[in-house]
């Protein structure tokens, strides 16, 4: 029963996560770049640090808390800086493939990666027993991602330039590709991160933190890694692009309606590693749901965006085939959600 409320628990922040991209067609008068900072504001600063205070026990600070683990916390920063480049390339990959392609590539590349690397660290042998199941596991994703990667390409070639941009305006495969794969791996950072970061953890248990709560200080420390490069990159753009004025320059009625809208995209981002945290916590330590559980979240966000992919016609004008694909991946990925439990 327990598996089954942290797999509902981590769902939930799955479909935040896979809508927190639909406020973006909200936003007025933004470049990219400006967009993509404040919106990161709330979703990598504001929202995990509150989200880390529900960690902080009582007689205790959050900033005690993130000095126990003998430099854990810098660790930990240290991977969300990597994990800061893939989520540059995140954004890039949806605006050249869409919500659905664009977040399926990359998404199961991080899976797969953020996976299977912390296992092999660990000294988990791939081969046999807990090691094997898990490896079948990330295989079964893979190929519900490959199936759907496939789809894609039939929707490419099936429809015209004009629907092309209909859909995803600055549509382009061969360049979308390659970005989304780079935002794969270097994603897969945010799960070594939180592994960096599992002292900390301890340290919050130790001290009475309530298990429910207890891994949300982690996240906070890989997001604020991930904002720094992203407000570097975001803030050179600006330069570059004498877009600096977007943030003063818009009407007062304009600059209201853009933060809400970051603001919102910004917590659904967030709700993702939030419900991670909760529901890896109804999860037992060591068990192989524990240690498929970053999978089992890129499954389901994969699964949700391409929900909205189909909502935001992204895959109008498809012949018949490519749905049927389509479909196929979307239940293999279900499949492997629930494949190690059983």
């Amino acid at each position: 029963m327990n598996t089954i409320i942290g797999l509902i628990i981590i769902a939930i922040g799955s479909l935040g996560q896979s809508s927190s991209y639909v406020p973006i067609n909200k936003v007025k008068s933004w470049s990219w770049e400006s967009f993509w900072l404040v919106q990161g504001v709330f979703a990598w600063l504001l929202f995990p640090y509150l989200g880390a205070l529900l960690a902080v026990p009582e007689g205790s600070t959050l900033g005690a808390l993130l000095a126990s683990g003998n430099g854990a916390a810098l660790k930990a920063m240290g991977f969300g800086v990597l994990w800061g480049i893939g989520g540059l390339t995140f954004g890039l990959s949806m605006r050249y493939l869409g919500v659905a392609l664009g977040q399926s590539i990359s998404l199961g590349t991080c899976s797969a990666f953020g996976t299977l690397i912390p296992a092999i660290i660990a000294g988990t042998d791939l081969f046999t027993g807990k090691g094997l199941v898990l490896l079948v596991g990330v295989c079964i994703a893979i190929a519900g991602i490959a199936i759907i990667g496939y789809a894609g390409s039939l929707r490419a070639k099936n429809m015209t330039e004009e629907q092309k941009k209909a859909a995803v305006k600055d549509f382009a495969l061969g360049k979308g590709l390659l970005v989304a794969l780079l935002a794969g791996v270097m994603s897969a950072c945010f799960s070594l991160g939180l592994e960096a970061a599992e002292p900390i953890k301890t340290a919050a248990l130790g001290l009475g933190t309530k298990a429910l709560y207890a891994g949300l200080p982690a996240v906070l420390m890989v997001t604020l890694g991930g904002f720094f490069t992203n407000a570097v990159y975001c803030l050179f753009q600006n330069v570059k692009n004498k877009t600096a004025k977007d943030y003063f320059s818009v009407p007062g009625s304009v600059m209201v309606n853009n933060l809400l809208f970051c603001g919102l995209a910004g917590v659904l981002w967030y709700s993702q590693f939030f419900g991670l945290a909760l529901g890896k916590s109804f999860f037992t330590d060591g068990s192989i749901m524990m240690a498929f559980s970053w999978s089992i979240l890129m499954s389901l966000n994969i699964l949700f965006s391409n929900f909205w992919g189909i909502i935001l016609k992204e895959w109008v004008g498809c012949a018949k085939a490519t749905f049927i694909w389509l479909g196929i991946g979307l239940l293999i990925l279900i499949f492997s959600c629930i494949y190690p439990s059983l």
